[in-house]
C-alpha cells in the first residue's frame, strides 16, 4: 500500500520477456478436479535453485497458471481460480494479497473494499504554472540541495527507479529526466513496458516523488535535488493504492535487470490495515521481498525506502531464509537490511509525529513536513503540497544519486556508508510530548551519532557534491 502521504489540503498488458525472467508462455490447460472461481494472484516461493520447468509444472499441478518466473531468486507470480491452490502449493511458499483481502471484507462489515480512485486528467504544459516556487522549498534547504547544485545537479548516467504509482511524463518539469526506456508497469507482477502500464492513472503520489527526486532547475516550478539524473517510472502502487508482494518483487527485479543505480520506494507491501507485519504466518511476504532486495543490491542497486506514517517502533526484519519478526511490527520494504530506510522530520527538525521509527532500522532522516508545512513538488497538472515519510525517502534517494554521480563505480554498501558518514547527527529529543499532556508521544533509543528517531542524522547533499576543500560557492 502507498504510504499515507499527508496533503496540506484535499488535492490531489503486454508482458516483456527480460534478461533473468521466464514470463508465462501458451496457458495450460488446468489439472483434472480443479475449481474455478474468481482468478486471484499469488507469489510463490520455491527452493533456490529451482528450475522454471520445476516450478512451472508445480504451479499447474497445484491448479494455476505461470504469470512470471524469476529463477535468479526463485519466485514466481502465479494465478488461480481455484481456492485451494495455496494449500496445494503450500501455505508456506503461497500467498495471496487478493485473497487476503476478500477474506477480510467477508468476515466482518466493517472492512469495506477501497473504491477505485478518479481518473487523473493528462497534464497540458501549456497549463502548468510557471512560476518559480523554490522560496517554498523550505526542505532543500534544510538539505543544503540548493548548495550542493553550485557543484553538481548529477549526471545522466545516473537512473533512479520510482517504484510507486506511475509518473507523469508530460508534467514541464519531468519531460526531460523521465526515462521511457526503463519504465515499466508491474502490477500483474511481470514487468510491462508500455506506457500505459506505467504513467499515473489516479494518483499524484508518484509524480510527487519524483519530481523531489529530479524536478529540472530551470527556474520555474520546484527543483529537485538531483535535477541532473534520470528517472524511470515502475509501477508498483494499484489504483486503489495497494503495492502487493508480487508488484515489489517485480519492481526491484527490473530495476536490477536494467542496471538501476538506486530505487525509492516510497510505499509498504501489506494487504492489512497497518504496514506491520507481524508473526511468522506472513512468512511468504517477508522470504520473497527480502530475496529481491539481496539479489537487486548483488546486482548494483540501492534500495531506498520510507518508514511509514504510523508512528510505531519498527523491528529489523532477517534477510532471506530467516523467518519474520516473531513480535514487533515488521515494516517492508523499509526493515530489511539492505534497504536505506528514512523517518521524516518537519521544518522544526524534529521527528514528525506519524513517523514511523527504530533502532537498527532508521538509516537517516530527511524533511517529510508536518500539517501545514508540507513539502511543495510536482503532481500531475502543476504542483502541490504533501506530507510523510514518502516525501522524505526521495530526498535520501537524490543525495545518493549525487553520490553515484560523483563515483559512478560505487557498491551499494560503499553508497550507503558514505551517506551515512555525512549525515549531519542529531540527537534524540531531551523531551517529546508533541501533544503537551505530559506523555511521551514515542522513545528515542541510542545517542547522537545513531538512533531510533535519525538513524545517523540529516541527509546532507552538499557534502555529497562538494570537494574537501572547495570554497562553497553560495557563501
Amino acid at each position: 500500500m502507498s504510504l499515507l502521504a499527508r496533503p496540506l489540503r484535499a488535492a490531489v498488458c503486454t508482458v516483456l520477456v527480460l534478461s533473468g525472467c521466464v514470463t508465462a508462455g501458451p496457458a495450460v490447460a488446468a489439472e483434472p478436479g480443479c475449481a474455478h472461481g474468481r482468478s486471484l494472484r499469488y507469489v510463490v516461493t520455491f527452493d533456490r535453485g529451482t528450475t522454471e520447468s520445476s516450478a512451472r509444472g508445480q504451479i499447474t499441478g497445484a491448479c494455476g497458471a505461470t504469470t512470471v518466473y524469476y529463477p535468479q531468486i526463485a519466485v514466481a507470480v502465479a494465478t488461480s481460480g481455484d481456492p485451494g491452490f495455496g494449500e496445494r502449493v503450500g501455505l508456506d511458499r503461497a500467498f495471496s494479497a487478493q485473497a487476503e483481502r476478500l477474506a477480510a471484507q467477508r468476515a466482518t462489515d466493517a472492512v469495506k473494499p477501497q473504491p477505485a480512485r478518479a481518473a487523473l486528467p493528462r497534464t497540458d504544459p501549456a497549463k502548468v504554472p510557471t512560476t518559480d516556487l523554490s522560496a517554498q522549498q523550505w526542505d532543500m534547504r534544510m538539505i543544503n540541495a540548493g548548495r550542493a547544485r553550485g557543484f553538481s545537479d548529477g549526471s545522466r548516467d545516473v537512473v533512479v527507479g520510482v517504484l510507486d504509482s506511475g509518473v507523469d511524463p508530460d508534467h514541464p518539469d519531468l519531460a526531460a529526466a523521465l526515462d521511457p526506456d526503463d519504465s515499466a508497469g508491474c502490477l500483474t507482477g511481470a514487468p510491462d513496458r508500455a506506457p500505459a502500464a506505467w504513467t499515473p492513472t489516479t494518483s499524484v503520489h508518484g509524480t510527487h516523488v519524483a519530481g523531489i527526486i529530479a524536478a529540472a532547475d530551470d527556474g520555474r516550478g520546484v527543483t529537485g535535488v538531483a535535477p541532473g539524473v534520470r528517472v524511470a517510472s515502475v509501477k508498483v502502487i494499484d489504483d486503489r493504492g495497494y503495492a502487493d508482494p508480487e508488484a515489489a518483487v517485480c519492481g526491484l527485479m527490473w530495476a536490477a535487470s536494467r542496471h538501476m543505480r538506486l530505487t525509492n520506494s516510497s510505499f509498504f507491501v501489506n494487504p492489512w490495515t497497518l504496514s506491520c507485519i507481524r508473526g511468522n504466518d506472513r512468512g511468504v511476504v517477508h522470504e520473497a521481498l527480502a530475496r529481491a532486495v539481496e539479489y537487486s543490491t548483488s546486482a548494483g542497486t540501492l534500495n531506498v525506502a520510507a518508514a511509514t506514517n504510523e508512528a510505531v517502533d519498527l523491528t529489523p526484519s532477517a534477510r532471506s531464509g530467516s523467518p519474520g519478526a516473531g513480535s514487533g511490527c515488521e515494516a517492508l520494504p523499509a526493515g530489511l537490511r539492505d534497504v536505506v530506510a528514512v523517518s521524516a522530520v518537519g521544518s522544526d527538525r524534529v521527528k514528525a509525529g506519524y513517523s514511523s521509527y527504530g533502532l537498527g532500522v532508521i538509516d537517516v532522516t530527511a524533511p517529510g513536513g508536518e500539517t501545514g508545512e508540507c513539502v511543495l513538488s510536482t503532481v500531475p497538472g502543476g504542483y502541490a503540497p504533501l506530507c510523510g515519510t514518502s516525501m522524505a525517502a526521495p530526498h535520501v534517494t537524490g543525495v545518493l544519486a549525487l553520490l553515484a554521480s560523483r563515483d559512478p563505480g560505487a557498491r551499494p554498501r560503499q553508497l550507503r556508508r558514505t551517506l551515512d558518514a555525512q549525515a549531519t547527527p542529531m540527537a534524540c529529543p531531551a523531551d517529546y510530548d508533541l501533544t503537551g499532556d505530559g506523555t511521551q508521544d514515542a522513545y528515542c533509543a541510542g545517542y547522537e551519532g545513531y538512533n531510533g528517531f535519525y538513524g545517523h542524522g540529516m541527509a546532507d547533499a552538499l557534502a555529497a557534491v562538494a570537494p574537501a576543500g572547495r570554497p562553497d560557492p553560495a557563501r
